[in-house]
């Protein structure tokens, strides 16, 4: 808006401020209509970005359904689970395993054989190395701790007695603990120092290599240095490795007291000879699962498209301009723009497509899939209505359901496991061929990538959208641009017209009051 004086009708005795708002609310109605378009194409969008989400969710969904492991999972149980607990890999054989475990893995604890001084003064302030053990001066020592790479890692320390507190002492040897394989600590109410290794097995251990002052460690390791260890000085404290038999295997051995052998992952528990079967067998609950989450995912998409495809679009119900929302309160704006967005993906085409690919993908019958026998009879495994996945109503759009309340699913995985990854997993050349998953996996990944194309996606790294949609938003930006520019000056013109039209007005009306003077002055003459 200009900063020129503006003459609001004082001569004239015209209300140019509403004569000039009336004349710019019929202009303003033409970019008030791209605004409306533009509003429009945004909600499409983020319709458009809402399906392709549910979508990019159910093609994750559907690549695990591609994965043989899938179907392969197994489960463990252990007969003796204070002794050894079990899971199953995907890779691990079914079968009846024993297992027998000699002794635990274990780490190293030194710790002070009696209580220390106190740490505090009774006035409650902390008391230094050398207050509280009546040594002074520095002390000096080296740590050797985990096994790296054929070598012990080595720390050596210089302790002021004078300035270090217990405390401190504990904080200066953590602050390597991660690569010593050593952690410091101290009772505060036992008075207690204690050194502990980080991990367990053969790889981890204390050595005190050096002590001149025996703070650390003694000579003979009895405990009478100052800390009341029983550590020697340059003796190492090893842990020890997981001792265990498996089958007919002896002796086996893990630096941790969680291994896995043949796909089996054991957690032992106790040592001394504790034994325990570890059962290993199919798990159709597993697969059961997956292949249930897998269609309440596909049924949620699906639902969510035919939602979009079947709204009411409301014609009438267009935008709300700024001056229709100042008419109303905030709930009938509400109501409005509710009516407004909908239908903004009624029976388009692009959905109505994709939609209609999914549905056929389900419906598909895999060749190549050999039959079995179920209870004495041939069955062939090769679509989901053969393994008791069946659609709806006519009505529902293609909604899946589980028959007999998954019954009849969970039967075709216990008889047929081999039938039923190849129904979904089955990689050919043959289409006819390829596994359900496949061929769903890939005409999701055809949608996705053509809605980015229409409406782009959420992204927090672009500020620029090249979908179709994102550039039809751009240019309506510039066009709202434009015409606010050109309103702004077709104001500018009007106030300076009705301007000099006042000026002119006043003129005329100083001139006339002269003329009116001179005129009685006159007529006072004679």
């Amino acid at each position: 808006m200009s900063s020129n004086l503006r003459i609001g009708g004082l001569a004239s005795g015209i209300d140019i401020d509403k004569m000039v708002s009336d004349l710019m609310k019929a202009q303003r109605m033409k970019v008030d209509r791209i605004k409306q378009d533009r509003q429009l194409v945004e909600w499409r969008q983020v319709d458009y970005r809402t399906v392709n989400s549910s979508l990019m969710t159910l093609k994750n969904t559907t690549f695990n359904m591609k994965l043989q492991g899938t179907y392969q999972a197994k489960s463990a149980t252990s007969s003796n689970e204070s002794a050894v607990t079990a899971a199953a890999g995907n890779s691990a054989a079914p079968g009846i395993y024993n297992v027998k475990v000699t002794q635990l893995a274990q780490g190293v604890t030194k710790g002070s054989q009696s209580k220390l001084a106190e740490e505090t003064n009774s006035d409650g302030t902390t008391k230094t190395l050398a207050a509280q053990f009546g040594i002074s001066g520095t002390v000096s020592f080296t740590l050797e701790g985990k096994l790296v790479d054929g070598a012990r890692k080595s720390q050596s320390f210089d302790i002021d007695t004078g300035a270090h507190t217990v405390s401190s002492l504990v904080s200066e040897i953590n602050r390597h603990s991660d690569a010593l394989g050593i952690s410091a600590s101290y009772d505060y109410n036992d008075n207690r120092f204690f050194l502990t290794t980080t991990g367990t097995g053969t790889d981890y251990g204390i050595n005190v290599a050096s002590d001149a002052k025996t703070f650390l460690s003694d000579a003979n390791g009895d405990g009478s240095n100052t800390l009341k260890l029983l550590i020697k000085t340059g003796a190492l404290y090893q842990g020890q490795n997981a001792k265990f038999d498996f089958g007919d295997v002896t002796n086996m051995e893990s630096k941790t007291n969680t291994t896995t052998v043949n796909g089996i992952t054991l957690n032992l528990k106790q040592g001394g000879g504790a034994t325990s079967t570890i059962s290993v067998k199919s798990d159709t609950d597993a697969v059961y699962n997956s292949i249930k989450t897998f269609i309440d995912q596909y049924n949620t998409t699906l639902g969510l498209i035919n939602g979009e495809l079947s709204e009411e679009h409301y014609r009438d119900y267009l935008p709300l301009t700024d001056g229709q929302r100042i008419q109303m309160t905030e709930t009938q704006q509400k109501e409005w723009e509710e009516k407004a967005k909908s239908g903004m993906l009624r029976n388009d085409n692009y959905l109505s497509g994709a939609a209609g690919k999914m549905r056929t993908v389900i419906g598909s019958v895999v060749e190549g899939i050999t039959p079995v026998s179920v209870d004495g009879k041939k069955a062939t495994h090769n679509s989901l209505s053969a393994i008791g996945i069946v659609t709806g109503l006519y009505v529902e759009d293609g909604k899946l359901y589980l028959k007999n309340d998954g019954a009849d699913l969970k039967k075709a995985i216990e008889s047929d496991p081999d039938g039923i990854t190849k129904l979904f997993t089955n990689d050919s050349t043959k289409e006819s061929e390829r596994g359900v998953a496949q061929r769903l996996y890939d005409e999701l990944d055809g949608a996705v990538k053509g809605i980015i194309e229409k409406a782009g996606m959420q992204s927090a790294y672009s500020l620029y959208d090249g979908s179709a949609l994102g550039k039809k938003l751009y240019d309506l930006d510039k066009q709202i641009a434009r015409w606010n520019n050109r309103l702004n000056d077709m104001e500018e013109r009007y106030w300076r017209q009705f301007t000099a039209m006042e000026k002119a007005v006043n003129r005329m009306n100083a001139q006339s009051a002269w003329l009116s003077q001179q005129f009685s002055g006159d007529q006072n003459k004679s």
